[in-house]
This record gives C-alpha cells, structure tokens and sequence, in this order.
C-alpha cells in the first residue's frame, strides 16, 4: 500500500478549493453587475494575485514531492509507474468530459467538434494544435510531460542520482533568466512559461530531498528559491505585462501565485505533519476529482440560481460552490476514482504495491 503524508493532502486541498474560488468569483465579476466592488474583485484575483494559478503551481510542486518516488519496487517498475498513473488519470477525466459533452450545450450553449473531443480524451491535444474544451485540461498535459520526464530519467538512472533535480532546477532558472533581457518573442516566452511549471515540480523534488531523504540542504533549498523567484518574475512579466486588461491574468498577480505558492509550499514541508489539516487533507484526498468536477457544480449552481447581488449574496453562492463541489467530487472519487486505482493493481507485477521507501526525518509522521 502507499503511504500518505497528510500535510501533502492538505496542500492539495488549499490548492484545489483557491482553483474554486478563484473560478467562483470569475463567475459572479464575469456575469454579475458587481458595481463599486468591481475592482476590489480584480485586485483580489487578477491584477495583485490569481488564486487560479496558485492553487494549480501548488499542485505542481505536490507532483514534484510525490511523483519521482512512486516507481513500485517491482520486476517491471516503469511499466507499473504507468499504468498506475493511467488509471489514476484517466478514467475520472473521462467522465469529466462526458460531463462537459452532456452539461455545456444544455446550460452555455456550447457544442465541440469530435476530433476536438477525440483528441482531448488523450490530454495530449496540446501537441496536436487542439485546444482544450475545458480550459482546465491544460494542467493535466503538463503533469503528463512531467511523467514522461521522470520516466525518462528514471530509465537512465538519472532520477535517483543525488544532484539530478538541483541541477535541472538551477540550469532552467539561470537560462529563463539570461533571456529576460534578450528575448522579447512571446512564442518563445510561452515554452519558458511551460518550463517555469517544470521547474517547480522539480523544486518539489528538490524540498523532498531535503526534508525526506538527506540528499540535499536547506543551502539547497536557498539556491532554488532565489533562482525559482527570479525566473518566475522574469516569466510573468513577459507573458503578461504590467498593463492589467480586466482579464485576470497580469504579472504582477501571476508572479505573486508562483512565487507564493513556492512559500507555502517550502513552509509545510519544513513542518511536516505538523501542518496537515484533518478536513483538508479530506479535500486533498478527493481533489483530483474536485479539480475535474468543480466547476460543472459551480455552473448548474448558477444556471438556476444564479450568483446573487450582493455580498452576503455572493459569500452563499461561493461557499454552495464550495460545498456541492465537495459532495459532487466525494462521490465521484467513490464511484469512479477509487475502483479505477484498485482495479488498475492487477495489471500490475508482483511486488509493485511497495514504493520507494520513505526515508529520514518525516518517516515516522506517515499517515496511511
């Protein structure tokens, strides 16, 4: 059986409810005259920080702590990474997209071309020029990038080497930082955007070598920081720009998510299970689905309600978002998430239920 570190679960669970929020409130500014409280709501999530981005670089440094040491100890350990990935993955994003095929035409009014859909249901659609039909599956094509990069160097034996992560971390910093004052391509600055995204699981990999397995220092963990701060400034000032459009997206409010996020991040490590939240670390469990689900219960919630025109009308709407998310995801990791993980265990070899084993000073803090 896998361990679970319950203040990994709670960090998931901060990093999926900011996903909600920050789309929650999107909605209610987006479809509802929000008058002398428009700009506060922009400052909130646009222009100043976007609990979006956040919760989902949160996300990724969680992937880069966890996902390096999920090779099984087994005869076929690659294999076995995959094909417990594939049905961790795939099957609940699946009915997501069923979902989103039977819910949008009836309550947004919006119809999808079938290869667009075909595609999609791979989470590679963008490599092939196709764009999402949920603009969240964006995250899910970076996870698997990530994937195929730890399988790679985990074939080569690069991937348990001491100074693997430290160094993919440093050398991508210092190149994203080099071409700050020299590149101005937009085109080029969106891969720089995408390697920004690596470079914090890597990071996660980089604290987990630290705090877990004695690889590596806090000294470490200070290199990476300053680097990671300076690059992910460099990256949302060129992506973005200073001059916020009321599209939630400027680099001043991005920069604040990668960077923040690194913080909590480095901060719940330092503590451990110290820091986990018994009702969040729930959240964090089923946050996959929430993540994939949430936002077909915020749209029902507001296709028959709407969003209210106030603020204590506003709080409601946000937290019966927050709440039926929950309940809708619960059911969801019952019925489909947690059947399709077990039932993806017998294609697995002999032995591949024992993964790397948990090391150094927060082995005894492991909660099943």
């Amino acid at each position: 059986m896998h361990k679970r570190l319950a203040f990994v679960d709670t960090l998931r669970g901060i990093a999926v409810l900011s996903v909600v929020l920050q789309h929650t409130l999107e909605q209610i500014v987006l479809n509802q005259p929000t008058g002398t409280y428009f700009w506060a709501f922009h400052y909130a999530l646009g222009e100043y920080f976007n609990f979006g981005r956040f919760g989902v670089v949160l996300f990724f440094f969680v992937s880069g702590f966890v996902i390096p040491y999920s090779f099984p100890n087994s005869a076929a350990p690659v294999r076995d990474f995959a094909i417990s990935r594939f049905f961790r993955l795939y099957p609940a994003y699946w009915l997501s997209i069923v979902v989103l095929l039977v819910l949008s035409p009836a309550i947004e009014g919006k119809t999808f071309l079938s290869s667009h859909v075909l595609a999609n249901m791979t989470m590679f659609q963008m490599f092939m020029g196709i764009p999402n039909i949920r603009i969240a599956y964006w995250t899910l094509t970076v996870e698997l990038i990530f994937y195929v990069s730890c399988i790679c160097l985990f074939a080569t034996g690069f991937l348990t080497r001491r100074l693997t992560a430290l160094q993919i971390v440093i050398a991508t910093c210092v190149i994203g930082i080099v071409a700050f004052p020299v590149v101005k391509s937009h085109a080029v600055w969106g891969v720089l955007e995408l390697a920004l995204d690596l470079t914090a699981m890597f990071f996660g990999k980089v604290i987990r070598d630290t705090v877990m397995e004695g690889k590596l220092n806090w000294r470490h963990v200070g290199i990476c920081a300053l680097l990671y701060v300076i690059f992910a400034a460099g990256v949302t000032y060129r992506r973005y720009g200073i001059d916020y459009q009321e599209n939630f997206f400027c680099a001043y409010g991005m920069g604040a998510a990668y960077i923040v996020a690194a913080f909590v991040f480095i901060g719940f490590a330092a503590f451990g299970e110290k820091a986990a939240w018994r009702f969040m670390s729930f959240v964090g469990m089923i946050s996959y689905s929430i993540y994939l689900m949430g936002s077909f219960a915020m749209i029902v919630i507001f296709y028959y309600s709407g969003a209210g025109s106030g603020p204590v009308q506003w709080l409601l709407f946000t937290v019966a978002v927050i709440a039926a998310s929950i309940l809708v995801s619960w059911l969801t990791y019952l019925a489909v998430e947690k059947p399709s993980i077990r039932f993806g265990q017998r294609f697995r070899s002999p032995r591949a239920f024992a993964s790397v084993s948990l090391q150094s000073p927060l082995r005894s803090q492991v909660a099943e």
